[in-house]
């Protein structure tokens, strides 16, 4: 075993080798504790980032070709906001050119005012066992009709609380 001084006359800490140990232990314990640290930030980071999550609810939906009207019923759960509400419309994969700017009264592309919740003469809380419905206006496209196929898409503040689809009767 080789067994040397340094300038100080302190004896290194070697191995049976004589290699320095020291450099090697200091470098294990540098990197884990950076990869610590990294793991404690990325958690931190991840925990400011969530988001609440939107109301909970269950609905139904019914659309009647005939009529050109679309309703939706809450079934279920927490009661929505519908001044907070977006509703997105699709017949047959396409998205209606209008959207209905819930809550409204006489809007361009729907026909009448609606029905429920969506009308803005009524109370803006969308409670269970209550229905909201719109009628699509000829002008606004695609058409609907029977055997169509429509999608649903309703929205609080951004975040998708459901996705509703069927087939016109």
């Amino acid at each position: 075993m080789n067994r040397t001084w340094d300038r100080r006359g302190t004896r290194p800490a070697v191995s049976a080798d004589g290699r320095a140990v020291s450099p090697v232990v200091g470098v294990v314990l540098l990197l884990t504790l950076t990869v610590a640290l990294g793991a404690v930030v990325a958690v931190g980071v991840n925990a400011w980032a969530l988001e609440s999550p939107g109301p909970t609810a269950s609905f139904e939906l019914s659309v009647d070709g005939e009529r050109s009207v679309i309703e939706i019923e809450h079934v279920a759960g927490e009661r929505i906001d519908v001044e907070s509400l977006s509703v997105t419309i699709a017949v047959n994969g396409r998205a209606l050119s209008t959207q209905p700017p819930v809550p409204f009264v006489g809007a361009s592309g729907f026909d009448g005012t609606p029905d429920g919740p969506f009308n803005s003469r009524a109370d803006s809380d969308w409670t269970a066992g209550e229905r909201a419905a719109v009628s699509v206006a000829a002008t606004n496209t695609p058409t609907l009709g029977p055997g169509d196929s429509v999608s649903v898409t309703l929205a609080v503040d951004g975040r998708r609380i459901a996705a509703l689809e069927t087939t016109a009767t």
